[in-house]
């Protein structure tokens, strides 16, 4: 009743229309530009993350990583209605005491391109990036975002060369002709420029600036198999490392490889996991002892990698290539060594639940004894987490570490220790002191 009696007298006053219109106009905003009024006052103060010699530190402390892999952050951030996940798995991180995330910073071409050709970027997409940096700021998370894909997924080399291909420049149609090929070099180095001093929507500071970024990585799990000599992936690896660093002097840089020894590597034979790897393009220790990559990245993947051992046997194998890079890491790069992937598949024959649980444990107590004895194993990252309802994203490796309280534990115990290894960060204090048990004498 008092709804329609105002409704007449804004209609006599002729009112009533421009009202509804600029009601709309107002809804309009909200809903295409919303996000922008979310409040993103309640940053958590973060500080650059710095390497000294083989250890990582934070405000003049040693920092170790229990860290985990959720590459799908930006493209559901582009989605409004998927856009929540990305809170809800960054809050979760938080509250399980991890500080590290790796995410792709990256989508050429396809379904929610960042970039939808060379050196054409979609705003919309752009923002989901810049939310997620927000929100993980928010959270007391830092990032590592990989710049580009060796695989398929997401565009990665093979758009590069597709686009050099249309546009009548390209000098082959092989995907290795990314790492080579002028144009395609200049495509890259501008698409970096161009993420690199982006300048956040919400927060107002270039992404260069931002200390929430724990590092840049070059490419994910590179290989140049038309040249097994390492020579064109080294080149490449040389020229875009000097070029990120002439842009941005304050974040890490790593390449983003997967360890393997290449054909002049004394460990080729002894500590690969089969002749193969050793004819990939790419040696660990040449491509990573560059003085423009400051840690070095190895990915653990053993039932991956044979296809005739059994669990037992990958399990000790794992252990031997984690101790082999460690050592490297000390005697060889004088630099950190981060284990930026590793997993355990559910579609092996064998698989049983509590073999994961056994394959997580090990690796987290080699990166718990390494920081128990300052060496360069500087942290894990768990590949993947999902939330609920990500069933079409998962892959054989993905959890939602909530739903197995076995692994869930191992997740929070390794925090703690780690916590009493190097002392709490600022970032962790609210969620730590609340399951870490105190120090038994």
């Amino acid at each position: 009743m008092v709804k329609s009696s105002m409704r007449r007298m804004l209609a006599g006053n002729g009112l009533f229309y421009p009202i509804i219109g600029f009601a709309s106009f107002i809804a309009f905003l909200y809903l295409s530009f919303g996000d922008l009024w979310v409040n993103y006052s309640k940053e958590i103060n973060l500080s650059f993350v710095e390497r000294n010699g083989t250890q990582f530190f934070v405000d003049g402390k040693a920092f170790y990583i229990n860290g985990w892999n959720s590459y799908w952050l930006m493209d559901h951030a582009a989605d409004y209605s998927t856009r929540p996940r990305i809170r809800t798995m960054l809050q979760a991180g938080a509250k399980m005491g991890l500080t590290v995330c790796r995410t792709w910073a990256f989508n050429d071409g396809g379904y929610n391109a960042l970039q939808i050709s060379p050196g054409k970027f979609d705003e919309k997409v752009f923002r989901a990036l810049d939310h997620v940096i927000a929100e993980a700021r928010r959270n007391g998370i830092r990032l590592i975002l990989s710049l580009v894909n060796n695989l398929q997924a997401y565009g990665g080399k093979t758009q590069y060369v597709k686009w050099a291909w249309e546009e009548g420049v390209a000098l082959s149609s092989s995907n290795d002709s990314f790492f080579y090929d002028p144009s395609i070099r200049r495509y890259f180095k501008s698409y970096v420029k161009t993420v690199l001093t982006r300048r956040n929507i919400y927060t107002g500071v270039e992404y260069r600036d931002d200390p929430t970024i724990f590092a840049w990585e070059l490419i994910n799990e590179p290989r140049c198999m038309t040249d097994p000599s390492g020579d064109t992936l080294q080149d490449w690896i040389e020229e875009m490392s000097t070029f990120v660093k002439s842009i941005d002097r304050k974040h890490l840089l790593t390449v983003g490889l997967e360890g393997f020894y290449g054909p002049k590597s004394p460990k080729r034979t002894t500590a690969n996991p089969e002749i193969w790897a050793a004819d990939l393009g790419s040696d660990f220790v040449r491509n990573s002892i560059l003085s423009t990559v400051d840690f070095a990245s190895v990915h653990v993947y053993p039932d991956h990698w044979f296809h005739h051992k059994n669990f037992e046997e990958m399990l000790k194998f794992a252990a031997k290539w984690m101790l082999s890079h460690i050592e490297d890491g000390d005697r060889e790069l004088k630099k950190p060594v981060l284990f930026t992937e590793f997993g355990l598949s559910n579609d092996n024959d064998d698989f049983e639940p509590a073999q994961r649980d056994k394959f997580l444990k090990m690796v987290l107590d080699v990166i718990y004894k390494s920081a128990k004895r300052n060496r360069s194993g500087a942290g894990s990252f768990f590949w993947q987490f999902l939330v609920e309802k990500m069933e079409r994203f998962n892959d054989e490796y993905g959890i939602v570490p909530w739903e197995s309280p076995s692994t869930y534990r191992l997740i929070t115990e390794q925090s703690c220790r780690l916590a009493r290894v190097q002392g709490l960060l600022s970032t962790q204090i609210e969620h730590v002191k609340n399951f870490c048990a105190p120090r038994k004498n």
